[in-house]
């Protein structure tokens, strides 16, 4: 049988192609990303352990609107390295991008630390962290 391992790439369409490159370039150089390849009419960026890709809609595709509740992508949530990354990058969203902060920084869920924002066509993105607080609980127990 086979078995999946990661999920090695997102691939999204935008509306603005320039204005969508400008905005994830800002965002993944901040994230620690490099560009993995550039065509004429799409780019990439990776970490190393994924890949984020974008390219222009077609004219039909950028008759409509992304809407969250439609049917299909609802978010993309980028695993930060602790809570003050995730800070850092509220920082950066408001500060140097200008993004959307749909709801900000804060606990969701228990342990569960996130920021949620939108790209220049209303996708949601995320930036989070998952257990820092239990991690560092079980260490002064230890």
């Amino acid at each position: 049988m086979a078995r999946v391992v990661g999920i090695d790439h997102i691939s999204i369409r935008v509306s603005d192609y320039e204005k969508s490159k400008q905005f994830y370039s800002q965002l993944f150089t901040f994230l620690g990303f490099e560009i993995s390849d550039e065509y004429p009419d799409a780019i990439g960026w990776t970490n190393g352990k994924t890949r984020f890709w974008i390219g222009p809609a077609d004219a039909q595709g950028r008759k409509h609107k992304h809407r969250i509740g439609d049917i299909g992508f609802h978010h993309y949530a980028l695993q930060l390295r602790s809570r003050k990354d995730v800070d850092a990058l509220q920082a950066f969203l408001s500060d140097v991008l200008h993004a959307r902060i749909v709801d900000p920084a804060g606990e969701y869920y228990d342990d569960y630390y996130a920021v949620f924002f939108l790209d220049p066509d209303g996708l949601k993105l995320e930036g989070m962290k998952y257990g820092e607080r239990h991690a560092q609980e079980a260490r002064k127990k230890a």
